[in-house]
C-alpha cells in the first residue's frame, strides 16, 4: 500500500474520530450547518462534520445567578444595598443560542434592571415585610422577560438588604420606643385589674367585720416566718373599731354645741 494512501486513511480517521461529540444528559449541541439553524441534538454520542457544522453546547441544569449588589432608593426615599439570587435554567437550547447574543449575561442584566425597578416603587417597611409577595411580583416580571429566548426563571429569592447606619440607628431606636410604650401599656393594665380586685376585696371584708381581724392575723403569720427584726406590737382591730366610733361620737357632740 502506498504511502500517500495511509496518509490518507490515517487523515480520514483521525476525521472520524474529531467529529464524534459525546454529550451529557444535562446538555444539548445547537448546530449550525453552513450558517443555517439545523437543530439541538444529544444527549448521548452525535457527529458534528466540520467545517460545514459548528456546534454550540447549552447547559440545561438549572443554575443560580448572584445578582451584585443593588443601590435601590425605595419610595420613602431610603438608600439600601439589596443583593437577589435567581434560579433559572434553559428550557429551548435553539432560541437561548439563536436569539440572543448571550443568554447568560442577558439574564443577569434584566435581574439587575427589575430588581432596581420593583424595589424602587414599595416603601422600607414593605420590602422587609413582605419579600415573598416582591419575590414574586421579580419573579414573573423577569419570566416575562426571558421566556421569548428560551430561558425560564424559576424563583427569585431576596438574599440580603444593607441598611446605612443611621437608619439601623432610627430603627433601633423606634423599636426601643416601642417596647416601652408596651411596657407601661401592660404595667397600667396591672395596676388597674389590681385596683379592681382591691375594691372587691374591700367590699367582701366590709359586708364581714370578722374578716378583716381574720386577714389581720394571716399578715402577722406572713411577717413572722420571714426571718427579720421587724418588731410587731399587736392591736386588736375591735379597738381601732371603738376608738374610731368614739372620735365620730365626740366630733358630733362638738358639732351639736
Amino acid at each position: 500500500m502506498p504511502i500517500a494512501g495511509i496518509v490518507v486513511v490515517v487523515i480520514l480517521g483521525l476525521y472520524v474520530i474529531n467529529c464524534i461529540k459525546i454529550l451529557r444528559e444535562y446538555e444539548r449541541a445547537v448546530i449550525f450547518r453552513f450558517g443555517h439553524l439545523h437543530g439541538a441534538k444529544g444527549p448521548g454520542i452525535i457527529l458534528v462534520f466540520a467545517p460545514m457544522d459548528k456546534m454550540v453546547r447549552v447547559d440545561l441544569r438549572q443554575q443560580a445567578l448572584e445578582v451584585p449588589p443593588q443601590d435601590v432608593i425605595t419610595r420613602d426615599n431610603v438608600t439600601l444595598k439589596v443583593i437577589a439570587v435567581v434560579y433559572w435554567e434553559v428550557l429551548d437550547a435553539d432560541q437561548a443560542v439563536v436569539k440572543v447574543q448571550n443568554y447568560y449575561w442577558q439574564t443577569q442584566q434584566f435581574a439587575q434592571t427589575t430588581l432596581r425597578s420593583v424595589l424602587g416603587e414599595v416603601d422600607l417597611d414593605e420590602l422587609l415585610a413582605h419579600r415573598d409577595k416582591l419575590n414574586n411580583r421579580i419573579q414573573t416580571i423577569l419570566d416575562q422577560h426571558t421566556s421569548p429566548y428560551g430561558v425560564k426563571v424559576a424563583n427569585v429569592e431576596i438574599k440580603q438588604v444593607d441598611l446605612p447606619d443611621s437608619m439601623q440607628r432610627a430603627m433601633a431606636k423606634q423599636a426601643e420606643a416601642e417596647r416601652e410604650k408596651r411596657a407601661k401599656i401592660i404595667h397600667a393594665e396591672g395596676e388597674f385589674s389590681a385596683s379592681q380586685r382591691l375594691m372587691e376585696a374591700a367590699h367582701i371584708l366590709s359586708g364581714e367585720p370578722i374578716a378583716i381581724q381574720l386577714r389581720y392575723l394571716q399578715t402577722l403569720t406572713e411577717i413572722g416566718v420571714e426571718k427579720n427584726t421587724t418588731i410587731i406590737f399587736p392591736l386588736p382591730v375591735d379597738i381601732i373599731s371603738a376608738f374610731s366610733d368614739a372620735l365620730k361620737r365626740f366630733g358630733g357632740a362638738t358639732q351639736g354645741k
